[in-house]
């Protein structure tokens, strides 16, 4: 004849494997909806996957987005943003996210006289690239709601020169630290100095 209490305790042990497994599927379902709640809300990851932002971002650098800042304030001039392709861009079939520095804000006119740029006439101050080229563009007048960008590589940067400007809608967010290469580590100056030399790479 079967024990009651022996099988009362195999019972309870069976429930209670039941609820270790229960809780274990909560939790691993509560840090899966964390995580994707963080990458969608508040920051990301991504990497540089070409040398238009030399020599303030290398090729492969590792970046944390900043995706909340743009939600209460708009972008200021210098900051490096990441965005999605615009609509003339997708036209050119262009599927991947960019980045870019800002350089024109809404309202601004903009102009590049013999390499410098001009904003409302004035003479932008740019430490952050690493050579003045000799060309002419512009002027032109930044739309409302949208952000002129230009990549510090100015010679290999496929940039708002040639496709115009970034919606504010498209903006994904601020480049704000570098976790990758292990030299290069820690929060994007804004406005680095670098020696006066001709970076090389492609767009």
């Amino acid at each position: 004849m079967p024990d009651p209490d022996n099988q009362d305790f195999n019972n309870d042990a069976q429930l209670n494997r039941n609820n270790l497994w229960l809780e274990g599927c909560k939790t691993v379902a509560l840090s899966l909806v964390f995580s994707f709640g963080f990458h969608i809300l508040v920051a990301e990851s991504r990497y540089v996957a070409s040398g238009s932002m030399l020599p303030t971002l290398e090729v492969n650098d590792r970046l944390v987005i900043d995706k909340l800042s743009y939600r209460w304030s708009n972008p200021e001039r210098g900051d490096i943003i990441v965005f999605s392709p615009t609509e003339k861009l997708k036209q050119q079939n262009v599927r991947d996210t960019l980045i870019k520095r800002v350089i024109g804000l809404p309202g601004e006119k903009v102009e590049i006289k013999q390499g410098r740029v001009y904003i409302n006439d004035g003479l932008l101050s740019e430490k952050y690239i690493a050579e003045n080229l000799s060309y002419q563009w512009g002027p032109v007048t930044v739309p409302a709601k949208s952000y002129l960008v230009m990549g510090d590589n100015r010679d290999y940067s496929y940039d708002s020169r040639s496709w115009g400007f970034v919606p504010h809608d498209y903006i994904i967010g601020k480049a704000f630290v570098r976790f990758w290469s292990p030299k290069r580590l820690g929060k994007i100056d804004p406005v680095p100095l670098y020696p006066t030399s001709q970076p090389s790479s492609s767009k």
